[in-house]
């Protein structure tokens, strides 16, 4: 992890030979892969291409280094030109099917992963991701299978047990998501994301000391994460009766994302509950003006 001292290797690469195309992709890959400076990544990535435009793999980096910076568009061009070089690329169709399913094209997403797998069966990333892309579709039990044969080709992903028990969670099977809620866990004991939905999944099986425990948790590894405060207080207001506390919790969602909708309509509820109707009217517009529906029904109820 001697990254300045690799960077200054390929600089001296560089100057020696300007035309080292490698030298370039191996720069660009420490820039975004160990440092995130994508920008700089793509930028060494141009260059590579510019000495040799007929190189796959670039192409299928450059795009890896476009989703990171949010440029789906201009990812999905580069993964089409490294399956143009390359037809049999089935990485670059995962990463091209990660780039539609992240732009909502769920339907181009999957026909990607189902080329992927076609050139290789044994890709667990293929089955995953489109499990994933079943999921934005909400064909639950379709993202269910698929990552179950994502687990069954590498059982050692966190990821796809989080997903398959998010999956699970969709469909009513609690006691299941938690099951694998607890494999992510074991694997990563640092996912607070998987926390955070354990706790949605006791919460519903009205386990609420053991979600407020994963919740906490959850907030534990990462301070700010905004929607295991939102849960936290979700639970504390409507189930437990606490609503100082829920919406110290909701104060803190709003903190760390002052956008959040949800947020804003769950502390407008929990406001009227506590009979504070002026602040509850003063969250359902704030709620209703960033495009929450229940936002716009708290008004119609009390902001007159």
């Amino acid at each position: 992890k001697d990254y300045s001292g690799a960077i200054a290797d390929y600089n001296k690469a560089i100057e020696i030979n300007p035309r080292l195309a490698e030298a370039y992709n191996n720069r660009g890959t420490l820039k975004g892969r160990d440092l995130g400076d994508y920008l700089g990544a793509i930028s060494d990535f141009n260059k590579a291409i510019e000495i040799n435009p007929n190189d796959g793999k670039t192409y299928y980096i450059r795009g890896t280094a476009k989703i990171k910076k949010g440029d789906y568009s201009g990812a999905i061009a580069d993964f089409n030109k490294a399956i143009k070089i390359n037809p049999r690329y089935a990485e670059a169709y995962i990463n091209r099917g990660t780039a539609k399913r992240d732009t909502g094209d769920y339907l181009g997403a999957i026909a990607d992963f189902n080329k992927a797998i076609e050139i290789n069966p044994k890709l667990a990333e293929a089955y995953a991701n489109r499990g994933n892309a079943k999921g934005g579709l909400e064909d639950y039990s379709g993202a269910i299978r698929d990552h179950s044969k994502a687990i069954k080709i590498n059982p050692n992903d966190e990821k796809t047990y989080y997903n398959r028990g998010t999956a699970k969670r969709k469909t009513g099977d609690y006691s299941g998501a938690i099951s694998d809620y607890n494999k992510a866990i074991k694997i990563n004991p640092r996912l607070a994301e998987a926390y955070n939905n354990r706790g949605l999944a006791k919460n519903n099986l009205k386990d609420y000391s053991g979600a407020i425990a994963d919740y906490n948790k959850a907030i534990e590894i990462n301070p700010r994460y905004a929607d295991a405060y939102n849960n936290r207080g979700t639970l504390k207001g409507r189930d437990l009766g606490n609503y100082l506390g829920a919406i110290s919790d909701f104060n803190k969602a709003i903190e760390i994302n002052p956008r959040y909708a949800e947020a804003y309509s769950n502390r407008g509820v929990t406001k009227h509950l506590n009979e504070d109707n002026q602040g509850a009217c003063s969250d359902a517009k704030k709620a209703k003006s960033l495009g929450n529906i229940n936002g716009s029904r708290v008004v119609e109820l009390l902001c007159k």
